[in-house]
């Protein structure tokens, strides 16, 4: 039997299919390389030495949807595909609306149609919106501040209210924040991108010289007046998917989320002069002012997936720019 992985060339999605490759698991990978690119699969082929099927599709194709289930038995789902700017979405929340819930219907309903009933849902730390006390655990309101995070609540709701009308079902929902790093072969990482992702990847733009400068946003309640976020090193968070796989396995039904991340913050200068110290670039940068609806913190209590997942994340801030940087300086 056989995971489905949407979304599977993407950054979060290949270090996943790595880490699962290497657990010994059977993957078939779905991808309408709308943000990614098939190399990044054949990178994952190559640190594995493993083959497996892909299928270059859209969710939103329902008979694509039904041959690959049909072609193979699949035992559970790893969804990540759907459009992921916070940014992007405030300006074209049809678009996320539309693609993310549709694609997703799309796929639970195939799922229904044939008997698949394990799903691990990529989630976001941005359905927390702006937290009052950080860190912030699963039981802690969900406030979508952008379109994104709403799509990501709705899909929330939906597996509970699927569960609760058939508790045949096993659906995990993960939570993180700002995935960054490279896997240590130094041949997958974060490329450039035509939307904005997080601070990491405007850093790389610079030390790359694809950007001239950045600016972060100043004035906020914090020591060094910049926003605080949870960063978790994108091999850690493939790892916690791997682990939810094997939850789901262990779980006869249920419905759970769980926050994958370090429970500790780092604010976006300390970030900045950390990035240019280990990997001695030099990074201009100017602060401005505070983004209008932007959470001044936001960590995430992982507590709930070290106990039940035995899951923790392991790399340092630290091993999180060296990879980054390993990655793209040799791929520039």
């Amino acid at each position: 039997m056989a995971l489905l992985v949407t979304g599977g060339a993407g950054f979060i999605g290949s270090h996943t299919c790595v880490e699962l490759l290497n657990s010994d698991e059977e993957i078939v990978v779905l991808d309408n390389y709308y943000n990614s690119s098939s190399n990044f699969l054949d990178e994952v082929k190559k640190i594995t030495g493993k083959d497996f099927k892909i299928y270059e599709a859209d969710l939103l194709d329902m008979p694509a949807l039904d041959r690959i289930f049909d072609e193979n038995d699949i035992e559970a789902v790893v969804h990540f595909a759907g459009y992921k700017s916070e940014t992007d979405s405030c300006a074209k929340p049809l678009v996320y609306y539309s693609n993310n819930l549709r694609g997703t219907f799309n796929l639970l309903e195939t799922m229904k149609t044939y008997g698949c009933t394990k799903f691990i849902f990529s989630s976001s730390g941005s359905v927390y919106g702006n937290p009052n006390k950080c860190p912030v655990d699963e039981d802690a309101p969900l406030k979508a501040k952008t379109p994104y995070a709403s799509t990501k609540i709705i899909i929330e709701n939906l597996l509970r209210e699927m569960y609760d009308a058939d508790n045949t079902w096993t659906m995990l929902s993960l939570r993180y924040c700002y995935a960054a790093g490279a896997h240590a072969s130094g041949l997958l990482g974060e490329e450039h991108s035509r939307f904005r992702k997080s601070l990491m990847s405007e850093i790389l733009d610079v030390a790359c010289k694809e950007r001239d400068s950045l600016e972060i946003g100043g004035g906020y309640p914090t020591l060094d007046g910049s926003k605080i976020r949870d960063y978790i090193h994108v091999t850690d968070l493939a790892k916690g998917h791997v682990a939810a796989v094997k939850k789901a396995r262990e779980t006869k039904s249920g419905c759970r989320a769980y926050n994958l991340g370090t429970g500790k913050g780092v604010s976006s200068i300390v970030l900045l002069e950390l990035f240019q110290s280990i990997n001695n670039v030099k990074i201009d940068y100017t602060v401005g002012t505070r983004e209008d609806g932007v959470a001044t913190e936001l960590v995430l209590d992982p507590s709930r997936a070290n106990k039940e997942l035995n899951w923790k994340a392991e790399h340092t801030i630290e091993e999180i720019c060296r990879d980054a940087w390993n990655y793209r300086k040799n791929k520039h």
